[in-house]
């Protein structure tokens, strides 16, 4: 784990994360990690069969943030500059066990570990929920194109998956602090004092993390 303060933002497609990354890499002065989402020549088709076009998807997600994080690495959190991310890299295997076959699920598995042993790793992880029903209207309003195939079953899925995959997360790294935020009750977006409330509690894990 990095001695840098290093934010990950995670939570199901649609929930928000870059919206809040975006605002409080603003108020913290943070270095911005976005990660590649339509640049995905697979996406599209993806969503329209997700069993043809699962694996050439995962593969250039997980090829994509590992250069992301190379680069993060390199120029800023080896500088001595905070970085906030609006994914974590361990969301990729969220997604490879939902959508691949067995049999290439543990050839993607394999590379992952491969070119995941060095990256680094958020000292703070924000964690948005939300339910399905608020999930699919943040979708609509943003009006990707390349979403308007999602099937309201896989959004459903990612939900629960992303449940066990935080609640594993926590008991893997019990020294990392986990914000849970449930996006059903707050909406930094429209609303600055639950944006204002978020940075507070930002800024007392900061604190805590420098020994203030």
């Amino acid at each position: 784990m990095t001695s840098v303060p290093f934010i990950a933002i995670e939570g199901p497609i649609g929930v928000g994360k870059t919206s809040l990354a975006k605002k409080l890499s603003s108020q913290l002065d943070f270095q911005l990690l976005k990660e590649i989402v339509e640049e995905n020549p697979f996406l599209g088709k993806f969503y329209d069969n997700i069993e043809a076009w699962s694996f050439q998807t995962e593969m250039f997600f997980l090829c994509n943030r590992i250069k992301q994080l190379e680069d993060i690495k390199v120029d800023y959190l080896n500088q001595n500059k905070a970085v906030i991310a609006d994914y974590h890299i361990l969301k990729n295997m969220i997604f490879a066990k939902r959508t691949l076959q067995s049999d290439k699920f543990e050839k993607y598995e394999k590379v992952y570990h491969i070119l995941t042993a060095d990256m680094p790793t958020p000292n703070i992880m924000i964690y948005l929920t939300a339910s399905l029903d608020t999930i699919q209207k943040r979708i609509k309003m943003r009006n990707r194109d390349i979403e308007k195939n999602i099937k309201p079953s896989y959004l459903a899925q990612l939900i629960t998956d992303y449940e066990d995959y935080m609640s594993e997360f926590e008991m893997m790294h019990p020294n990392i602090p986990v914000i849970r935020i449930n996006g059903d009750e707050t909406d930094f977006v429209q609303y600055q004092e639950d944006l204002h409330q978020i940075t507070t509690i930002v800024d007392n894990h900061l604190k805590t993390f420098a020994g203030e």
